[in-house]
């Protein structure tokens, strides 16, 4: 089979997103069909979140509920699959015909990570400036840069404490370039 997988979105009810993208990996694991569907995500994002006493916590949450991302090649058998598994009611694209995201749309959603994205203008120890997301703003020190999944520990000061924040390596500059 010379097709390369693709990323393909597919829709779940609400709630259903990790149980859907388990029943997926778990059918793939039974049918042996690792060379039709490749990877299944349900993208999240670390987030700060205030409870009912106004105490900041990190919070996972999804950043397309009621989605999950399929890489695979598109054939009967895994259109099936997909399809018929509990939870998943249809195919984002016109008349649920399934339509693969553009390149530009899988960089953009930042499914699949390139070196390029996770190279660093800073090192640990560096202070660096927060551009983009809740902690959008803040200053910290880098504590850890991990170039696989494109992710740097800052360590944040928030009310008077220290808080370690796993932020994306493109939401933080060096604080000299900021």
């Amino acid at each position: 089979m010379s097709e390369a997988a693709r990323w393909y979105v597919i829709h779940t009810y609400s709630g259903y997103e990790n149980k859907v993208a388990q029943t997926i990996l778990k059918v793939v694991e039974n049918r042996k069909l690792h060379d039709l569907i490749q990877e299944v995500k349900v993208p999240t994002e670390k987030a700060m979140e205030k409870n009912d006493k106004d105490v900041l916590r990190e919070v996972e949450r999804k950043v397309f509920p009621g989605y999950v991302l399929v890489k695979m090649i598109l054939t009967d058998d895994s259109w099936y699959v997909v399809r018929n598994t509990r939870g998943v009611t249809g195919f984002v694209g016109p008349g649920s015909e399934p339509v693969p995201l553009t390149e530009k749309e899988v960089a953009a959603l930042g499914v699949e990570r390139g070196v390029k994205a996770a190279e660093a203008d800073f090192k640990i120890g560096d202070r660096v400036q927060i551009t983009a997301g809740p902690m959008e703003g803040f200053a910290g020190e880098v504590k850890g840069i991990n170039t696989e999944d494109g992710t740097a520990d800052v360590s944040v000061s928030m009310f008077g404490r220290e808080t370690l924040a796993t932020l994306e390596i493109s939401q933080v500059k060096a604080a000299d370039e900021y």
